[in-house]
């Protein structure tokens, strides 16, 4: 019998990319996505596969999957500024109701609930880089607080479930992310850049510059993911790369890896834009035994290949 697993935003970057790995680990594979931010082109290579099957649904509403359930995998939320920014009360909801719905539904079927939290809880950090124990400088009113809120909540009714229920909850931290299978339009850092650079316009940096990130290579996430839900550890563990960049720095690389000689041009920076971001992984390191293994460069070069053979570009 195949362990059974539920991964919701399947058909998102994240999620699509976990639904691949779980299916190559022969499980099966319960996708499900209300397609706000997702897009069943990422998973479209799935459904002829008979350890796969996909649910259009939204976890804000009442969950119910028939059969048996091992895992869940709680990735429900949008992810980007841009998103969450258009969508508020879609990103509270999801994050608060999605998130109640998914660990009741662990509780019925004694699954073990692996949710995505974010390095966004950290907010404007006063302590960099960044551990697990710092509890952050979140501005709760600001515009960012319908997604950094939504996490903190997710955290706390989460360790909540555990503490009172007993249910097998895991909490991971994603730092930014990126690879094949992200939106040109999703407002971020990487695809903005690439897409620009491709179409050989300026590309757009916020504030001065200065700002730093810290960008993991997907797959290198998903094995994060992947050992970190099979671990024993409850607490939440920071997942990225800790290679730090500044985003001047980082349009330039991108802009040398496309080939393009575009001017990097300067806009008013976001309010409660994070000046830094940098995961301490001393955990994740001591107790999934994981790090990193795909270094920026290579990670970029397979990305541009995906832009690349994306009609807009491929032409």
């Amino acid at each position: 019998m195949r362990k059974r697993i539920l991964i919701t935003g399947a058909a998102g970057f994240l999620g699509s990319h976990l639904c691949d790995r779980f299916i190559k680990e022969d499980y099966h594979v319960i996708g499900m996505d209300n397609l706000l931010t997702g897009n069943l082109r990422n998973i479209s290579h799935m459904f002829k596969l008979e350890n796969f099957e996909f649910y259009h649904h939204d976890v804000s509403k009442f969950v119910f999957v028939p059969g048996k359930l091992d895992y869940i995998l709680n990735f429900a939320s949008p992810a980007s500024p841009i998103d969450y920014l258009k969508m508020p009360i879609q990103t509270m909801k999801v994050g608060s109701l999605g998130t109640h719905n998914l660990l009741g539904l662990a509780k019925a079927k004694g699954a073990r609930i692996l949710v995505a939290s974010t390095s966004e809880v950290y907010g404007d950090p006063n302590v960099h880089p960044q551990t697990e124990e710092y509890w952050g400088n979140v501005n709760p009113i600001g515009p960012r607080g319908v997604y950094d809120e939504a996490k903190r909540f997710q955290e706390a009714i989460t360790m909540a479930y555990h503490r009172f229920h007993g249910v097998q909850t895991r909490i991971i931290r994603i730092f930014n992310t990126y690879g094949p299978r992200m939106r040109l339009d999703d407002g971020r850092a990487l695809p903005t850049f690439m897409s620009q650079a491709l179409r050989k316009e300026n590309i757009t940096v916020f504030g001065d510059g200065s700002q730093t990130r810290s960008f993991c290579y997907v797959d290198d996430l998903v094995e994060g993911i992947f050992r970190l839900l099979h671990s024993d550890y409850t607490l939440p563990v920071n997942i990225g790369n800790p290679q730090e960049i500044t985003i001047k720095d980082f349009a330039e690389e991108v802009a040398r890896l496309v080939g393009t000689d575009c001017k990097v041009i300067y806009e008013p920076l976001p309010t409660d834009d994070p000046k830094q971001r940098q995961p301490d992984i001393t955990k994740a390191r001591e107790i999934l035994g994981w790090e990193p293994k795909v270094g920026r460069e290579e990670g970029l070069k397979i990305t541009l290949d995906y832009f690349k053979s994306l009609p807009e570009f491929s032409m």
